[in-house]
């Protein structure tokens, strides 16, 4: 589904990825690990299309989709969150899930709209002001619900459980599983938890100074000596 092949992007004398290659395949779900500095959020801007690479291609449904602009990626069926939720201001949870829908389709469902309020309990709030009426959790469906609403083949989650505490991502990631097998949906996530994304995930890829480093199962990738060396040695910041 999702090809990386051979991906290098040079920020002046800064390399901030070097030589990256991955696969995602239909309806997996892959976690993307490593330090700070990494290359990670590089790396979905990348394929999301908020950064052009120096070189490499982006292989989405057997297409380069390298210079596609930002809608039709999302049209293709690429959807995306950010670390820091982005509600657009001054509009309620059911606009800002209308006004993603019309971006990423070029259409407006509300029957989907609907669909998608229930399955992320956002129902109740569907009518108030999305930038300043949703606790942390409900500004994390949001953008979880605002890439859902694109109708994507994967999602890319940056972060997606940043901040909220262990009872809280435990539940998200109840959701994310439904999500996952109700919409048999791709997976490509961001996260620090060690333990969160070894749980969640059918394969780890580590990337370490804009480089992949391991690509396998948990059991496998955290017992590797270069994985556990990057965590432990070096300043990354």
């Amino acid at each position: 589904m999702l090809k990386l092949n051979h991906l290098t992007m040079r920020f002046g004398g800064l390399t901030a990825l070097k030589d990256v290659s991955l696969h995602i395949g239909q309806n997996e779900i892959v976690g993307l690990v490593g330090p700070n500095g990494a290359g990670k959020t590089t790396l979905f801007n990348v394929i999301s299309g908020l950064a052009k690479p120096s070189s490499g291609q982006v292989i989405f449904d057997s297409k380069n989709v390298l210079k596609s602009p930002l809608y039709a990626k999302a049209r293709m069926g690429i959807g995306r969150t950010f670390q820091i939720p982005q509600p657009m201001h001054e509009l309620t949870v059911r606009e800002n899930l209308i006004v993603a829908q019309r971006f990423g389709t070029g259409r407006v469902n509300l029957e989907k709209i609907n669909e998608i309020l229930d399955f992320l309990n956002l129902s109740a709030k569907a009518e108030v002001d999305a930038a300043s009426e949703l606790s942390l959790t409900e500004l994390k469906a949001l953008e979880v619900g605002k890439a859902m609403a694109t109708n994507p083949k994967i999602l890319l989650l940056d972060e997606v459980l940043a901040g909220l505490e262990t009872h809280g991502k435990r539940e998200f990631l109840k959701t994310l599983q439904k999500l996952h097998d109700k919409y048999q949906i791709s997976i490509f996530m961001i996260e620090h938890d060690i333990e969160t994304v070894s749980n969640f995930s059918q394969r780890i890829c580590v990337l370490n100074f804009g480089q992949i480093i391991a690509d396998g199962p948990p059991s496998e990738v955290f017992n590797d000596p270069t994985v556990i060396e990057c965590y432990t040695g070096g300043d990354h910041a």
